[in-house]
């Protein structure tokens, strides 16, 4: 009896053990093996974008689309994520490759790969889905450019895209040219279509870093085709570093976002498990939005919005640290650290206003000092201008006073304690 009792509290105790180690968040488990993590993302957008521009969507018809895609971290198998989030109607895919990215539009000799959908060239991807192609075995190095080539042998409708790509992207003529080494472009995009996320199997131990914000985040106003976003120089820093295991570096960021209400892609927390939780392996996030939710609080009567459904509420800084608390709470709940990044002068901007940066420097004030951030990035420190700390230095700025130029981004990815990450 007394062997029974002791075999039974046994089992009892295993199965408790058992359970207590399931209840761990997924990336806080111990890997013994090469993991899947995000090195690329754009975060999918309705048709149309931001305002009036790209009405028409960039509708694609037995056409191929080639993207450059500039990565973070390496591995040694690829593989792609497809929106058709915003679709209208069913995508169907009928060729995708992948390669290490030549001049332009051309891809390097012998580094073209089929991609393949359970097996199969194409794929048919319902209305408000994503695919995920199958893994391929390709060496991807750290930094790197890759192209991806999409044929849609079917009018695709308005495309789901990320407005703002800061990189040149090709339509080709008529036909599948997915393997052509030299592409016969018929016209260049400045958007993301249909193309969310590059994934690679990375070595154990690999970090993914997830940039949320707006367009700051996004890189507007850095040079095209350069990538001078802040996450990129982030990523290029981590790469650097000695001793330390490979960091993948995604950017989730989208022109004219808000924390709170729509207006350019869903609002931060809508948007927040698609763009951010999502991501298998996620270790830190950086948040850098809310310029937008104080700055769209001057815009009434503004002809953009004349005719608009946009809400145009003004929102006060506890507004937006409820809306902060709750991107906290989701991140805590999945075992990802969370950092905020202070919001950077705006003094100059088009819709800057006196009450508005009584706004700006109450929420900064609570991202320094409230602790409920596992940690701070002080952007704002690092491109204020001393004299006039509402203002950018001059020297930073890309001429509209609110977003870097290409010395600013760098700037604020240089303002990053790299051991936030260790």
């Amino acid at each position: 009896m007394q062997y029974r009792h002791a075999a039974r509290v046994a089992v009892i105790a295993l199965a408790l053990a058992a359970f207590a180690g399931c209840s761990q968040p997924a990336n806080d488990m111990a890997k013994s093996g090469p993991v899947w993590v995000g090195t690329w993302g754009a975060s999918p957008m309705a048709p149309g974008g931001f305002g009036p521009a790209n009405a028409q969507g960039n509708m694609i018809e037995n056409a191929t689309v080639r993207q450059i895609v500039h990565v973070s971290a390496g591995g040694d198998k690829v593989r792609i994520v497809v929106s058709n989030s915003f679709g209208q109607g069913d995508l169907k895919i009928g060729a995708a490759h992948i390669a290490e990215a030549g001049d332009g539009a051309a891809i390097k000799d012998g580094t073209d790969h089929i991609l393949t959908f359970g097996g199969k060239p194409g794929l048919m991807i319902p209305a408000g889905a994503v695919a995920l192609s199958d893994p391929v075995p390709m060496e991807v190095a750290p930094l790197s450019n890759l192209t991806v080539s999409l044929y849609f042998p079917e009018a695709t409708g308005p495309a789901t895209n990320h407005q703002l790509a800061v990189q040149t992207g090709y339509v080709s003529m008529t036909g599948d040219h997915t393997a052509d080494a030299n592409f016969p472009t018929n016209h260049e995009v400045m958007s993301r279509l249909f193309l969310s996320g590059v994934e690679v199997e990375a070595p154990a131990g690999t970090k993914t870093i997830i940039a949320y914000g707006d367009s700051i985040t996004d890189g507007a106003a850095s040079t095209p085709n350069t990538n001078h976003r802040w996450p990129d120089y982030l990523a290029a820093r981590l790469a650097k570093q000695e001793g330390q295991p490979a960091a993948a570096v995604i950017d989730e960021g989208i022109s004219g976002n808000r924390v709170l209400h729509d207006v350019a892609g869903p609002n931060a927390q809508a948007r927040y498990e698609r763009d951010v939780l999502s991501w298998p392996h996620g270790s830190y996030i950086i948040v850098l939005e809310g310029i937008n939710d104080i700055g769209f609080s001057a815009l009434k009567g503004n002809n953009l919005f004349k005719n608009s459904t946009v809400d145009l509420t003004a929102v006060s800084a506890d507004d937006l640290i409820a809306g902060y608390r709750q991107l906290i709470a989701r991140a805590h709940a999945r075992g990802l650290k969370i950092y905020g990044a202070t919001l950077t002068p705006w003094k100059g901007a088009t819709y800057y206003y006196e009450d508005g940066e009584k706004v700006r420097e109450a929420v900064n004030q609570w991202i320094r000092t409230s602790g409920e951030y596992d940690g701070v990035v002080d952007f704002d420190a690092a491109v204020r201008d001393p004299n006039d700390p509402t203002k950018y230095k001059a020297d930073l700025q890309s001429g509209d006073w609110l977003h870097p130029n290409d010395k600013g981004y760098e700037a604020m990815a240089n303002a990053i304690d790299l051991a936030l990450f260790k």
